[in-house]
């Protein structure tokens, strides 16, 4: 019996996994810079999906990974209802800020912890 390769590229599955692979990623990069517990939120009638949660100072800034340029629906539909004040899209994008979401490339990822640390003109 011929064993099946398990290579994401050879299989052409590359497609279909990447966004996992992409948040593995990101979470290895948020451990490693100190953020102990990472959250992923869900809303009941699976409208709303955040693929990482987590606490800065004293607030709550979800984080969405994207794999393209796509858009952060959930990402907007909490900023717009919660109390919450800014998010985080992770993609290949460069660094940017539209008001209340922060992009940064995924390769900065292990950076964030630093950034809100340093960062001045937040009004935490």
């Amino acid at each position: 019996m011929k064993k099946q390769k398990k290579d994401y590229l050879v299989n052409n599955n590359f497609n279909i996994y990447n966004g996992v692979l992409f948040e593995n990623v990101v979470s290895e990069a948020l451990i490693k810079s100190g953020y102990k517990d990472l959250f992923f939120y869900a809303s009941n009638d699976a409208t709303i999906e955040l693929d990482f949660v987590i606490r800065v100072k004293n607030e709550i800034v979800p984080i969405e990974v994207k794999v393209k340029n796509g858009r952060t629906k959930s990402l907007n539909k909490v900023l717009e209802k919660e109390n919450i004040k800014y998010g985080v899209k992770l993609s290949q994008n460069n660094i940017g800020f539209d008001g209340k979401i922060f992009t940064f490339p995924y390769s900065l990822s292990f950076l964030l912890r630093r950034f809100f640390n340093e960062t001045n003109y937040i009004d935490w």
